[in-house]
């Protein structure tokens, strides 16, 4: 399966939630692959803490090299407690990009050599995560032309558009799946389905506070009050700009580890240094069950 993350703005936690999601997978047992299709920032290989991941996807897409820069995260990463590859683990392996690539123009040749990537890809891994570049972006119009191909029609695809929980992030959110030269648009323009790429979209909400838990329970009375006034707005919003309940998949809370170094959060963060919170580990959890869930998604 081909997941693609995408956002409308950056800082969306897009990447690290995804590289998660990604890493609670492969702790399941599934092979899974990372690729860092953000032609203009890729981060991925920090997140991994995977040091000198040179050459990338930009190169390869662009014919610049004959295949893409291969990593197996188990065996580079200088995470501390990943050094070894967890016991029945599947495979981590990560694309990256190339530092300051840059975005590019989809062409002819970069369609074809994504279209064998993404095949070959799935035929090897359980699940593919693409992570693309913020906003309306060749990444973006990239992975909507590929998956419209016909070579591509039997593989299955799903889209996560992450925002973080806030006004202008819902109603950006919104705008890039919804409106003018956004995901549905981009796809009708490229021969999709609408309604059944619709049906392949969810949300993810990032950063999220929760007014009930500490340390925002224990605010002051009129500050308590405005948080949770704010958190009530927000949900409206959201279900009026179409990012409900329903085609939410799962929310992030506000971690003060991601907030500070971005990174893979493991069980030894949670239950021995203690640095990072169980809601977060269980959100992460929670999200890559669901991610190929079909009654979450309403698939048949």
């Amino acid at each position: 399966m081909l997941v693609f993350a995408a956002s409308d703005k950056g800082g969306t936690g897009r990447s690290v939630t995804s590289a998660n999601i990604a890493f609670r997978r492969a702790l399941t047992g599934d092979d899974v692959c990372y690729l860092d299709f953000d032609f203009g920032s890729p981060t991925a290989a920090a997140v991994f803490d995977v040091p000198d991941a040179r050459g990338g996807l930009h190169s390869y897409l662009r014919g610049q090299a004959q295949e893409p820069v291969r990593l197996d995260v188990w065996a580079r990463t200088e995470h501390p407690t990943l050094r070894h590859r967890p016991a029945g683990s599947g495979s981590l392996a990560l694309f990256p990009g190339d530092h300051s690539g840059g975005e590019f123009a989809v062409g002819k040749d970069s369609v074809l050599r994504c279209v064998d990537l993404f095949l070959r890809l799935h035929s090897e891994f359980d699940v593919v995560v693409v992570d693309l570049s913020a906003g309306r972006s060749y990444a973006v119009d990239l992975a909507l032309e590929v998956t419209a191909r016909p070579e591509l029609r039997g593989v299955g695809a799903r889209w996560l558009i992450y925002h973080r929980w806030t006004r202008q992030h819902v109603i950006a959110a919104s705008g890039f799946a919804f409106g003018p030269r956004g995901i549905l648009d981009g796809g009708a323009a490229r021969g999709h389905d609408v309604e059944q790429l619709r049906g392949s979209i969810r949300f993810v909400r990032a950063a999220v506070p929760d007014p009930q838990t500490p340390p925002w329970s224990l605010a002051p009375p009129a500050q308590y009050a405005w948080m949770v006034s704010c958190d009530q707005d927000l949900r409206r919003l959201a279900a009026d700009r179409g990012l409900g309940h329903t085609v939410t998949l799962g929310s992030v809370p506000l971690d003060p580890v991601l907030q500070w170094r971005e990174q893979l959060i493991t069980d030894e963060d949670v239950l021995s240094s203690q640095v990072a919170g169980l809601e977060t580990l269980k959100a992460f959890e929670h999200l890559a069950e669901k991610l190929t869930d079909d009654d979450v998604w309403g698939t048949p």
